[in-house]
This record gives C-alpha cells, sequence and structure tokens, in this order.
C-alpha cells in the first residue's frame, strides 16, 4: 500500500495546477503565484511576487477593485466566497483577457483577514466563441 504526504501532495498540486493559484495579503501584495499563473498570466513567480495585484487588474478596473478588497480586508466578510466570477484581466504582455476565479478569505487565529487567496482561469477564448456565435446568430435573425 502507497502512503500519502499530504503536505508534499497539497504543495505538488499548489505547484503543478493548470489553473492560477495565487495568494495576495491584507495590501494586495502578491505572496503565492504557481506555474498556472506563470502560464496564464505571462510573468514568472519572481517577477509577480512582492507586487501589487494590479500587474493582472486593467487599469480602468482597479478603483472598484481596490474599493471592494479593502472593504473585505477591514470587515473580514464577502460575498464572493462561494461564487464563480467573471472578469476581465490582463497578460504581461498588456493584452486584455477574460477570467472566471474563485477566492478564498483566509484569516487568523482571531478571525482578522490575512489575505485572499484565488483560483482563476483563462476563458478568453470561450468568451470570444460565445461572442461570435451570438453575432452569427443575430445576423441570421436580422
Amino acid at each position: 500500500m502507497t502512503s500519502f504526504d499530504n503536505t508534499t501532495l497539497s504543495q505538488q498540486i499548489l505547484t503543478l495546477a493548470p489553473d492560477a493559484i495565487l495568494f495576495a495579503d491584507r495590501d494586495g501584495i502578491i505572496r503565492l503565484w504557481n506555474q498556472g499563473a506563470e502560464r496564464i498570466f505571462g510573468r514568472t513567480a519572481k517577477e509577480a511576487i512582492g507586487q501589487s495585484l494590479d500587474l493582472i487588474i486593467p487599469e480602468k478596473l482597479r478603483e472598484r477593485h481596490w474599493a471592494g478588497y479593502h472593504k473585505t480586508m477591514a470587515t473580514g466578510e464577502t460575498r464572493y466566497g462561494t461564487e464563480m466570477l467573471a472578469v476581465p484581466a490582463m497578460h504581461q504582455n498588456g493584452t486584455k483577457m477574460s477570467t472566471e476565479f474563485s477566492i478564498v478569505l483566509l484569516s487568523d487565529d482571531n478571525g482578522k483577514p490575512l489575505g485572499v487567496a484565488a483560483i482563476m482561469r483563462d476563458i478568453t477564448e470561450r468568451r470570444q466563441q460565445e461572442k461570435e456565435l451570438r453575432d452569427r446568430l443575430a445576423e441570421l435573425e436580422g
């Protein structure tokens, strides 16, 4: 029978997952960036860790993002804990992309928020296909 070291398994899952898995602290500074994040966003962990989440947030969405982020850090509450979110993001080369993600609000032993972990997926191609289908349908109906 094979025995499993849960710590080793967890680390391998975190590191090797094809989805982006990242953690940002209370101030929105990236502290964890897996290989999936490197692939999806085009930045190595070395380039991303220690930087602001602004690396992946399109400029026009930053004000709204930070208002919600700081509110969550102050209150310890988020309405997004069990929902999938769909929002634009930004690749290292500046191109906009569509993403879906879920978040996990992490707290210390006293319930004070430590930051947010996110599990993200690039859905840009799927969104483009959906748009093309809608456009084609509108053309056929028109």
